[in-house]
């Protein structure tokens, strides 16, 4: 079957892009990881020792990240419908983390203790048509707040990928009031012509 235009330019873009061929060379499992690695110089989010929770993590490219920036003293756990293979570092629960049994399981995980950072690359499976992709997406991302919101200790940060258009305005304002300051972030290694952006809290007012 002959590929769509905007497939093949996607397929272009994906051999050409330097993010990919970096996370080639870098060992990351996805050019994600550099968003991540953006987010964290801007806003200092992940600290040597912090408790980080990852949500929607497969591949694994942000526990990668986060992994390495909590170091030996630090944790990452990260959820996923999706397997993921292991990382060094993180404690991976494969599952919907909206269901009892496997939101139990991270609170075993952290071992009941507020988390000091909450970050989410999730985005839905695409269908195309951008009405219901954008409210998937925007289902995704109150989910990953309202699971912020029940695990991070006072000061704790959030960071989460959006897309821009119906409802972002006012997820926005539904965050705002939660932390002491919301920050929008479009990292370099996000394509230009998508819509996401980040949205990052800081300072979680409990």
């Amino acid at each position: 079957m002959a590929r769509s235009k905007s497939s093949n330019r996607w397929l272009d873009e994906h051999v050409n892009d330097p993010y990919v061929k970096k996370a080639q060379m870098d060992g990351y499992r996805s050019r994600a990881s550099y968003k991540l690695l953006t987010l964290n110089e801007k806003d200092r989010l992940i600290k040597p020792g912090n408790l980080v929770l990852d949500l929607g993590s497969a591949p694994g490219g942000w526990s990668q990240v986060a992994s390495k920036l909590v170091g030996d003293k630090g944790k990452v756990i990260a959820s996923d419908i999706l397997p993921m293979d292991s990382i060094a570092g993180v404690e991976f629960i494969q599952g919907d983390f909206t269901e009892q049994d496997v939101f139990d399981q991270i609170m075993t995980a952290v071992d009941g203790a507020p988390v000091d950072v909450v970050i989410s690359d999730m985005a839905p499976n695409m269908s195309g048509v951008s009405t219901v992709d954008q409210a998937s997406s925007m289902y995704l991302v109150e989910l990953a707040l309202d699971m912020a919101m029940q695990t991070l200790k006072p000061k704790g940060f959030f960071a989460v990928k959006v897309f821009q258009g119906e409802g972002y305005e006012e997820f926005v304002k539904q965050m705002r009031p939660n932390f002491d300051s919301v920050v929008v972030r479009k990292p370099e290694s996000s394509r230009a012509r998508s819509r996401e952006v980040y949205l990052v809290g800081r300072g979680f007012k409990g």
